[in-house]
């Protein structure tokens, strides 16, 4: 579309149909492309793991230039394992991913030193699908799917247990129940998962991570048993099992003896973030207290890699609009606190096979989201560099739900390395505008139309913050859509998105 005479550039996307599921992210080509962040941290003297992300027709060859000593890769998987250099430094290495229809490169920066998680964590957890029916099986199938679908080629990594893996004194299951600890104190599985160590060699196995949960008081959010008292030897516990990521939920940790309402929010994560720190292994902290006091502007100094702004978006019911919008509404108020390694987490992608929040014993079903609101969706977590956890069934991945999740123009921009939050240029109740400046001086942008029927949506360039001139990319067509001055007016269904790069 070429320049228009006046001052507006006006795109014509097109409304989706409430009944259609059109796939709008064209296929990776047979050629090889790396995907994933382009910087990584790690802590010095650590193990270290990264499956370089790479689409194309397999088998591919990988090669690194500049690893460290320490660190090896095989390549033909591109695993990268070893340790850590023992003090902090930055390494430049250039990766290369070459098969028979061509090669690759890419620059990426591994930091050592303190932070972890430079860009948004990726991955997948269980919650929302199995509840306390998750079992060893769910997580091994859950790793698998993640490489055989290819969404680990686009940056997931994590494969993480929610709550309901301990033991729970009164559990309906007969195989949840048991003594908590043992004579030592340390914390016991629960019958579905025999072999905790195992689990996270075969997770480490496939190039992933494994990610682990539990609750600051007494008893987890199901009633699990949970770490009070034993904050420093779960943690061990957990490290020696081999898990990477642990979410702490808050929960029953506001019922415990002489806890302080002035305290509760924030001194059971100023306690496990330091010692997490002190563990012989990186383990990212993902903070669950449901933005209680603030805690965007605290949790970085508390340890924490991302923490929780809202309430549970699995509960949050629909009114006007489904339920995640409401969800992502108070997050991007908070977009001046995220940056690299600290970030705000919005929640989980509700999209594809979801549970039921309500009935955990309901079988999963496909999402009532229309097409245009999964775009949506996953657009406005992109642009909020939130992290990205699908917390759909792994095991009825369908081919939709892999175009939403696995478009790598989109989770570009949630990887970005500036590692800024979109902001909010425009609030209404028919509109909903984020403006996201990335690293190399574009900015990508989401026009939300908050109506039942489409609707034109235009902006000012200088409000994006964007140059005069720019040339624009529809990021989930994955096409050149022309050029603008001054301002553009796109045409957006019914709550859809136009999710554009603007480029000089």
């Amino acid at each position: 579309m070429s320049l228009s005479r006046g001052l507006l550039c006006v795109l014509a996307l097109g409304a989706l149909g409430a009944g259609e599921l059109p796939i709008l992210t064209p296929k990776p080509g047979p050629a090889p492309r790396i995907n994933g962040p382009r910087a990584y941290g790690a802590r010095p003297g650590r193990p270290f793991l990264y499956r370089i992300p790479s689409t194309g027709e397999r088998p591919i060859r990988f090669s690194v230039e500049g690893l460290p000593k320490g660190l090896s890769l095989d390549p033909k998987t591109g695993i990268i394992t070893g340790t850590t250099p023992a003090s902090p430094g930055e390494f430049r290495l250039k990766f290369e991913a070459r098969n028979r229809h061509g090669r690759t490169s890419r620059s990426f920066k591994l930091v050592v030193g303190e932070r972890l998680s430079l860009t948004p964590q990726m991955g997948w957890n269980s919650w929302y699908t199995h509840y306390d029916h998750v079992t060893d099986r769910t997580i091994r199938q859950a790793a698998d799917v993640m490489i055989s679908s290819g969404m680990a080629d686009f940056g997931y990594e994590f494969v993480s247990i929610d709550d309901c893996w301990a033991r729970k004194a009164d559990s309906k299951n007969p195989r949840h129940r048991g003594e908590a600890r043992d004579a030592a104190g340390e914390l016991l599985p629960n019958a579905d998962f025999p072999d905790m160590p195992a689990l996270t060699a075969y997770v480490h196995a496939r190039g992933l991570k494994a990610g682990a949960y539990t609750s600051p008081g007494p008893r987890t959010c199901a009633g699990y048993t949970g770490a009070w008292r034993h904050e420093q030897q779960d943690a061990r516990t957990i490290a020696r099992w081999g898990f990477d990521l642990l979410k702490y939920d808050l929960c029953s940790y506001s019922k415990t003896p002489g806890v302080k309402t002035a305290e509760e929010d924030r001194a059971p994560y100023r306690l496990m973030g330091p010692i997490l720190q002190s563990m012989p292994r990186d383990i990212v902290l993902n903070m669950c207290q449901y933005g209680r006091s603030e805690v965007w502007k605290w949790g970085a100094e508390a340890g924490g890699q991302s923490w929780r702004t809202t309430g549970d978006l699995g509960l949050e019911k629909d009114a006007d609009l489904p339920g995640f919008y409401y969800i992502g509404f108070k997050n991007a108020e908070h977009w001046e606190y995220a940056g690299p390694g600290h970030w705000n987490d919005p929640d989980y992608i509700l999209i594809g096979v979801v549970g039921d929040a309500f009935n955990s014993d309901n079988p999963p079903q496909a999402v009532k989201l229309t097409a245009n609101e999964q775009y949506s969706y996953m657009s406005m977590w992109a642009l909020m560099a939130s992290p990205l956890f699908f917390g759909g069934d792994m095991g009825r991945l369908d081919e939709f739900t892999l175009n939403v999740l696995c478009n790598a123009e989109v989770i570009d921009v949630n990887q970005d390395l500036a590692g800024k939050q979109a902001r909010v240029v425009r609030k209404t109740a028919e509109e909903f505008v984020l403006a996201k400046p990335l690293e190399d001086g574009s900015v990508a942008v989401g026009l939300f139309n908050l109506t039942k029927a489409p609707r034109d949506i235009a902006c000012p360039l200088k409000d994006l913050g964007a140059a005069d001139r720019v040339r624009m990319r529809d990021l989930w067509r994955q096409k050149d859509s022309g050029k603008a001055a001054n301002s553009l007016r796109v045409n957006v269904g019914a709550h859809g998105v136009a999710m554009l790069r603007l480029m000089r």
